[in-house]
């Protein structure tokens, strides 16, 4: 087995930790996943064992249809949900204006996994560059294309990750971002 890994799992105990740092009160953090995602469980235990180091609350919420993410949200206003971290997975990815709309309508800061949804007007994501994925697979298909066996090749992982803010969510949330996490953003949006 060769390839390239987004690293999505490795990540949420970072973002949590951003997250966080950003809305140090917002206790608990909603966790929305997609429970059709194989990676679902492992994905929520991760999560769990990062937010008890953290001494964070996790509520899981799960949401599988577009019905079921407005559910969740509204599931999550029920049990007083401060914050809202939201997995990385493609069905959640392809509804990513209605999260952004959604968080908004809701006044719950979000922590995204990739930059276009802080453009969208997200609050923060943390994640891995696309960019940079896409250059490593070019360079293992180039690989490939000069003779190496796919099978003696390693997975590859990335090694550039971008934190982006959004300065007009954060103040339509009524929130101050820390000079810690401004120093530390790869692109704020204002």
């Amino acid at each position: 087995m060769t390839g390239v890994t987004p690293v999505v799992g490795a990540l949420l105990e970072k973002q949590l930790q951003l997250l966080h740092e950003l809305v140090p009160s917002a206790v608990p953090v909603g966790f929305l996943s997609n429970p059709t995602n194989q990676n679902s469980a492992t994905l929520n235990n991760v999560l769990a064992a990062a937010a008890r180091g953290l001494g964070v609350p996790i509520l899981p919420l799960s949401a599988a249809t577009n019905q079921e993410i407005e559910a969740a949200f509204a599931v999550g206003r029920e049990k007083d949900m401060a914050a809202l971290l939201v997995a990385g997975d493609a069905f959640l990815r392809a509804q990513g204006q209605q999260l952004v709309e959604t968080a908004a309508r809701y006044s719950v800061p979000t922590m995204f996994d990739e930059r276009e949804y802080v453009a969208a007007g997200g609050l923060i994501s943390y994640g891995t560059r696309r960019s940079e994925i896409r250059r490593q697979v070019g360079v293992y298909v180039g690989r490939i294309l000069r003779g190496a066996k796919p099978a003696d090749l390693p997975v590859m992982q990335p090694t550039k990750f971008d934190l982006v803010l959004n300065l007009n969510t954060a103040k339509a949330l009524g929130l101050t971002v820390p000079q810690s996490l401004l120093a530390r953003a790869d692109e704020v949006i204002e």
